[in-house]
């Protein structure tokens, strides 16, 4: 009996490793950029499906911090003035479509009778930006973790696909670098998925794309706080934490730094570059979590939700750079 025992820790052990080795080799691969972000993204899904996530106890940390590294580092490749000219233009698509989707999504949730929490995440990531947006509201409307990681489920589903689809309805339509980082800020949730889309159609679409959807991510802050104002309301509960996403302030400041300090010339390329191998990292990390429970536990409803509110902002965006931009 010890010796069967002995043999099956052993071989538990062994296929640990094999397992671990081949999440580092992939992750090896990704930083000498000899695969693509929507690449690592699908090595993602497929490592976690049929070998497992060997480290994903650390995988939901690791996703933060690389990702908000990886912003930051961009931000040494955005020039200020360029900058500003896109946040201005993309300013009142950002804020209509915030609010058309919050409501829009408000309706769904009671068409489809999703749960009230879980529909406000899946829509909070939608009109914001994904997994940030829901990780900010969730502790505020003081969501279990069953409803947390269904609308984060949703947002990671669709993300992963926008990855691929963007860029190609982009090409098919033969939008511009301008208008197509426009309309990936406003219609993809993540700013992960974003930035690799934006930066596998551009140099020009990637500083827009990043420059509006980190404007648009500040709306965490208000609908935060419009959210504790509702859902509060009759608990009579008003101490709620607000998480406030304090690296986009450190964007702002490369960015400064890229436009006016001029010795920062020398280095920024340099960071520019670890930044996006940085960010192919963060999209196979982010892939490693699409496991098939993860799937099987969204349920129909909120995906469905998530699929119509995604259609919408989608649209609502494309015709509005195509016709009124």
């Amino acid at each position: 009996m010890k010796t069967k025992q002995h043999t099956s820790a052993h071989l538990f052990q062994v296929n640990l490793y094999i397992q671990q080795a081949l999440f580092i080799l992939v992750i090896v691969l990704s930083i000498t950029s000899l695969i693509s972000p929507p690449v690592a993204l699908l090595l993602g899904v497929i490592m976690v499906n049929v070998f497992g996530n060997p480290f994903v106890e650390f995988n939901s940390k690791a996703i933060t911090y690389l990702l908000q590294f990886s912003v930051v580092g961009l931000g040494f490749g955005m020039n200020a003035t360029s900058a500003l000219s896109a946040g201005k233009e993309g300013f009142l698509l950002t804020i209509f479509s915030i609010f058309s989707t919050l409501i829009l999504g408000t309706f769904l949730g009671k068409w489809l009778k999703t749960d009230k929490k879980t529909s406000h995440l899946i829509s909070c990531g939608t009109a914001i930006c994904g997994g940030s947006a829901i990780a900010a509201i969730s502790p505020v409307i003081k969501s279990n973790d069953n409803q947390t990681s269904i609308a984060l489920g949703v947002i990671f589903i669709l993300n992963s696909i926008a990855l691929f689809v963007f860029p190609f309805i982009g090409h098919q339509l033969d939008l511009s670098q301008k208008d197509f980082g426009l309309w990936c800020a406003i219609a993809i949730h993540d700013t992960s998925s974003v930035v690799g889309a934006a930066n596998k159609y551009g140099s020009e679409a990637l500083q827009i794309a990043t420059t509006v959807k980190l404007a648009r991510a500040l709306w965490i802050i208000p609908i935060s706080l419009l959210t504790a104002a509702i859902f509060n309301k009759k608990s009579g509960n008003t101490g709620t934490k607000i998480k406030i996403p304090y690296f986009i302030g450190l964007f702002i400041v490369a960015m400064l730094f890229n436009t006016y300090v001029p010795v920062t010339a020398i280095v920024a390329p340099y960071i520019v570059n670890i930044a996006k191998i940085g960010l192919t990292v963060t999209l196979f990390l982010i892939g490693a979590t699409l496991n098939i429970n993860t799937l099987k536990s969204v349920g129909v409803k909120p995906l469905l939700q998530g699929v119509f509110l995604w259609i919408f902002i989608a649209v609502l965006g494309l015709a509005s750079i195509l016709y009124f931009h």
